[in-house]
This record gives C-alpha cells, structure tokens and sequence, in this order.
C-alpha cells in the first residue's frame, strides 16, 4: 500500500488494540501484561475509504545496548522509518508519564509527521491525561477508544492530509465486478507457515531469506509470541511467511500469554497451505516436533520438514539416517515427506527448502482424473481383493477425488464400515504411488452407494 502508519508509545497503552481495531479483527495478541508485543506487526487498515498499511510496534524502552528490550526498539525505530506517519500513543487514564515525554522528544527529532493519540478516553476517564498530552508540543491530541472503537471519525480526519500527500485515498465508489472477458484477479500470495519447538531457530531462517533482521531473534528461548507474516518472494512467486511462536509440550506451557501465543500458532497452521517444520538439527527428533507435525497433518496442510542448524552437525549421514527413520515411523501418514539440512544463520540449503516447499504445494493441489484413478482401482482390488467380513465379500465399486487442497478421495463401497484400516492405508500408499503424492496428507472418504457414474 502506499500509505503507511506506525503505532509507537510506550508498554501497555493499547497499540495492538488499536491495530486490530484499524484491519477489523483480532490478529494482534491483547493481554494486561505490559510488553506483549515484541515483533513489528502489519496489516492492512481501513477507516472510512482511506486504505493503509498499519505497524504494531514493540513498547519503546529507554535502553540502548545489546538486551531483547534493545533489540525490541531498533525493530520500533524501524518501523518509524518506514511510515508516512507515526501515531504516538498515550495511557490518557494513567495521564502523561515521563517516558511519555521522553518519546515525545525523540519523535520530535524524526523525519515522520507524528500524531499524538491519548487512549482510553471513553467516559470521561481520560480527561485529565487528554489535556496533559497537549504539552509534548505535536499538535493536538486525538482523544479514542481503541477497545469500543470511539474517535474513529477523529482519528480519520487527522490522518487524511498524509494519505492525500501519499496518494492512498480510494474514489468512493468501485466497482469490483469482473468485466465479460476479463481474466479473475491472480491467486495471492503463498501462505507458508514456519513452525517448531522454541529456540530452533525460525525467525532466524525468515530473516535470512527476507535479507534483513525483519524479526527479533536471539539466544532467549520464547521470543516470538505473535504469529508475524513477512511478504516475500522466491523465483516470481510471490509468498507471505508467517513467523510463528515455539511451541512446548501442553504440560509445559502454563501461562496465560504462552497459552494465547500457541493458540495463536495453530491458528496460522490452519489457516497456512504450506508449513515449514523447522527442527534442531544437533538435537534430533524430538516427541514434540513429531507432535507438532500431526497437528500439520490434521489440519490436512503440506508439509516440509527443515532440518536447522546443520552446520553444528558433526556426524552428518548418521543424523539424517535417523531422522529420516524416525519420520517414517511417527509421521507414517505422510510416507515420503521431503527433508531438506539448512543452516538458517549461514543461509545454506534455504534456496533448496524453498524449492522443496513449491514441489509439495503442488503436489497438495494435484488433481487425479476419475478414469485414471478407477483404472488404479481396478489393479490394485486385483492384486490384493479386501478381505471377507463375516464369511461375506465387501465390494468396492467406485473412486473419485472430490477435492484437492489436501488431495481426498471418495471410495464407494457396499459395506464401508466394515473395510478394515489395513486395507485403507494399502490404497492410501498405492496413490501415493501410482500417481507421486508423497509427503502430502490423504484423506480417504467412504461412501455407500452404487457408481454415480454408471449407465442407469
């Protein structure tokens, strides 16, 4: 967009609020423990028919050395200078605070136009604070309601003059029809979601294919709690990454922020159409990666499983032999998914994850003709006829796919409750087979009833 705004203040004042308020929905975490936010967050904000780019930052902390809180603000500082405008927000019911004042001055020093905003004022409640903002000497402030959505309008007009200079104002009537003849507007972008354990180095490996320290990273294990998209592109294709918080064993993860950030996490698996499993390569399998990869599994997503920090390996065959064995025992449902060495922080291997990751997205979205797959069905019913129930035979009469995304099946049969798991899983492996799905969930669906198909 071309158009951008930053939320800047200290701790706890409501920016992700306000965020999620601007794009209309709940994608930032919201918690009363000051310093939920870590990362830079964007998404896509409207008020009225003005459409911009919007940033959550971290709380601006008066630190300046090599701490998380440091590292926290150089992101803020940032994102600052990416925006058209800053909008610096204030605690109204808390009143001003000195380093209220003290970011004020800072701001003050910059190059972007700074809005001041005091939140919390429904009510009345903020009254005192609101007048108080008025002496960091950036104009008049803007009193809302992040949380009820009051001072909409207000916020609105202040920011128009910077979207008029930026060109972002949208003509008021559109017409989003697709003219007879048109072609329909290209697929987004890839949705891949980076997911593991904490500490295995995910926004590590999202900060060397982006070419910049985009997220925060460190030898802390936990730093990322908000799940963060970045645009990317590989090749032409156009990608959002999504940056997802580590996650724990259940038994371990007791807080009500872990809890809201591997909710979090989950939502961005459902939601992604390729996952990246990132696991510690000097470690090994770990039950919990195999844990999280059945989540992956589940939610019927493609998957890759990125073997990191690859070059702390010292014996190499050994490691991979038994990874590769451990996959293919734990996460049987995906027989053959692809296993790709990286190394996030020397950016070895990643051209070949990203090539890994095409190659199963495809894959994901294969579609298999219903003659092709009635010919299979026929073969492999003769080499290996299901086995009698009861004394009594279970015929199978018909197969088609009835989607892709993940590839699934529905199999005709006249007692489908009666066919063993055993028998599913040898059709499940012969597709995978016949027709090079592997790596990619399967979904086998069984139906009762004759061949749709067949001349009546």
């Amino acid at each position: 967009m071309a158009f951008t705004v930053a939320l800047v203040g200290r701790p706890n004042v409501g920016k992700s609020t306000l965020f999620n308020r601007l794009i209309g929905r709940r994608l930032a975490l919201v918690d009363d423990t000051p310093g939920v936010t870590r990362d830079r967050r964007e998404g896509e904000a409207r008020l009225g028919n003005l459409s911009f780019r919007v940033i959550d930052t971290a709380g601006l902390e008066d630190v300046r050395d090599e701490s998380l809180e440091a590292r926290m603000r150089r992101q803020t500082e940032r994102a600052i200078e990416e925006a058209d405008v800053a909008l610096l927000m204030i605690d109204a019911r808390s009143g001003l605070t000195e380093a209220d004042r003290h970011f004020a001055r800072l701001l003050r020093r910059g190059k972007t136009p700074v809005l001041v905003v005091a939140n919390k004022c429904e009510g009345g409640a903020g009254r005192g604070g609101l007048h108080e903002s008025f002496e960091l000497g950036l104009g008049d402030p803007i009193p809302v309601s992040a949380e009820h959505g009051e001072g909409m309008a207000d916020l609105f007009e202040a920011l128009l003059p910077h979207a008029e200079k930026a060109g972002a104002i949208e003509p008021e009537e559109q017409d989003d029809a697709v003219a007879e003849g048109e072609a329909e507007a290209p697929r987004g972008p890839l949705q891949l979601a980076i997911v593991g354990r904490p500490n295995v180095g995910k926004s590590t490996l999202i900060n060397h294919l982006v070419g910049e320290e985009r997220l925060l990273t460190g030898p802390e294990a936990g730093i990322t709690r908000d799940s963060i998209a970045v645009p990317f592109a590989f090749e032409g294709r156009e990608i959002r990454l999504i940056d997802t918080a580590g996650m724990r064993r259940r038994p371990k993860v007791q807080s009500k922020l872990e809890k809201l950030s591997v909710g979090d996490a989950l939502r961005a698996i459902r939601f992604a159409e390729l996952v990246i499993l990132v696991i510690d390569a000097t470690v090994g399998l770990d039950k919990q990666d195999m844990t999280i990869g059945s989540m992956v599994v589940e939610e019927g997503r493609a998957l890759v499983v990125a073997l990191n920090k690859w070059d702390a390996v010292k014996d190499r065959d050994a490691t991979l032999k038994a990874v590769r064995e451990r996959l293919a025992s734990s996460l049987a449902q995906v027989r053959g998914v692809k296993l790709v060495p990286i190394s996030g922080q020397e950016g070895s291997g990643l051209a070949r994850l990203m090539r890994a990751g095409f190659e199963a997205y495809e894959l994901w979205n294969r579609r298999v003709s219903t003659a092709q797959l009635n010919r299979w069905l026929a073969e492999a019913l003769s080499a290996h006829p299901p086995p009698l129930v009861q004394g009594r035979v279970v015929a199978i009469r018909y197969m088609t796919q009835i989607k892709a995304r993940p590839p699934t099946f529905a199999l005709f049969s006249s007692r489908p409750q009666e066919l063993p798991e055993s028998y599913l899983r040898y059709l499940t492996n012969g597709l995978r087979d016949a027709f090079g799905l592997d790596g990619v969930p399967i979904r086998m669906l069984l139906r009762k009833g004759k061949n749709p198909y067949a001349p009546s």
